[in-house]
């Protein structure tokens, strides 16, 4: 006879759930109401391989956001969200122009060129943030077999060093980009964070202004995991769901993802975390500002705050709270705010850095 199935866990609790650092917003847990939305749709038996009722609605919900010919495709990362996206805008041949400073290029481990087979030409930019004359610097040679053709034009909303491109800045870069037979993709892995900031609906930044591909991202607002790609123009892309599988980001128990994704977007939780979190880097920044020899390198637009400070004050002071150099080199740190930073969290850490940067 087999035994029901009960509650019953032998796990273990293997941390402090009272600790908490400004190292990245992928360190926070999961947001209750996620969690909550994981149990509603577990139990049962759902069809695999996002045939389920949840990604069914799932497109609804992105319907209501990005407009009636969004499809969302529910993928595990966000790494996999930018190949899988990369992949189907590109030939072969295709280059993608992109930041020097992109997640894409710095941070993914060789993925787009490894996995997806992509050459990318980066640019050097002051803020992370591209534009047409920038973009300019690498579109060309269309005609020229010995180069890599310029296909797609990736940007990151908000940027890796935390700035904020404007709705006006992104629709000039997808029109200038348009103009020379190129698409554009959208790196969203923050793009709550950016909305917020710019107190517009996401809409206004991608498919209101010609985004043809979007990779949004949900784990850094309080998902557990899994992020989307956002396909905005059907006619960009070419055979998105075998890329997705091929890629290796085809979930079995799709439902699992989608019902987060419903969770952050059905009402306005994305929105709530989002704020919360620049909230609170605008909170450190502020305090950062009266303490003499720290100087904040980037406007503080989004969850993130980018500081230069004495090398051996910040060793000290990462034994005390976690956080990452960005050029160690220089002495430049990020320290990055998530849904669940609470202000008793930025100001102890203010007094730890005071109280460092005097001895």
């Amino acid at each position: 006879m087999t035994a029901a199935l009960g509650p019953r866990t032998d796990a273990r609790r293997h941390h402090d759930p009272s600790v908490r650092g400004f190292a990245s917003d992928n360190y926070a847990g999961a947001h209750p109401e996620i969690l909550a939305a994981i149990a509603l749709a577990n139990g049962g038996h759902q069809v695999s391989y996002g045939e389920d009722q949840y990604t069914e609605h799932l497109q609804r919900i992105m319907h209501s956001h990005f407009g009636p010919t969004a499809e969302a495709f529910p993928v595990f990362n966000g790494t996999g969200a930018n190949v899988t996206a990369l992949q189907a805008l590109t030939d072969r041949w295709g280059a993608v122009i992109c930041a020097e400073s992109a997640h894409i290029n710095v941070d993914e481990g060789g993925a787009p060129e490894r996995m997806g087979g992509l050459k990318l030409l980066t640019v050097p930019t002051p803020d992370g943030k591209l534009t047409p004359e920038l973009i300019d610097r690498q579109a060309w040679g269309w005609e020229d077999e010995h180069r890599a053709m310029p296909q797609v034009v990736s940007i990151t909303q908000n940027t890796e060093l935390g700035t904020v491109y404007t709705v006006e800045e992104i629709r000039a870069i997808v029109d200038h980009s348009h103009a020379k037979g190129m698409k554009v993709h959208l790196d969203g892995a923050r793009i709550a964070n950016a909305a917020a900031s710019l107190d517009v609906p996401m809409r206004a930044f991608t498919n209101a202004v010609g985004v043809d591909v979007l990779s949004y991202g949900g784990t850094k607002n309080g998902m557990l995991f899994g992020e989307a790609v956002v396909v905005l123009n059907a006619d960009a892309v070419s055979h998105m769901k075998h890329l997705r599988k091929l890629s290796m980001q085809l979930a079995s128990k799709m439902r699992f993802v989608s019902v987060q994704l419903e969770a952050l977007l059905a009402k306005d939780l994305w929105l709530r975390n989002a704020r919360h979190a620049n909230a609170m880097a605008r909170r450190l920044a502020d305090g950062v500002q009266s303490v003499d020899g720290v100087e904040i390198l980037y406007p503080v637009q989004a969850n993130a705050v980018f500081a230069r400070l004495p090398h051996e004050v910040s060793r000290r002071l990462q034994q005390r709270f976690r956080f990452y150099f960005w050029d160690e080199a220089a002495g430049d740190v990020r320290w990055m705010c998530s849904f669940d930073t609470t202000e008793d969290d930025v100001d102890a850490f203010l007094q730890a850095l005071k109280e460092e940067m005097s001895r």
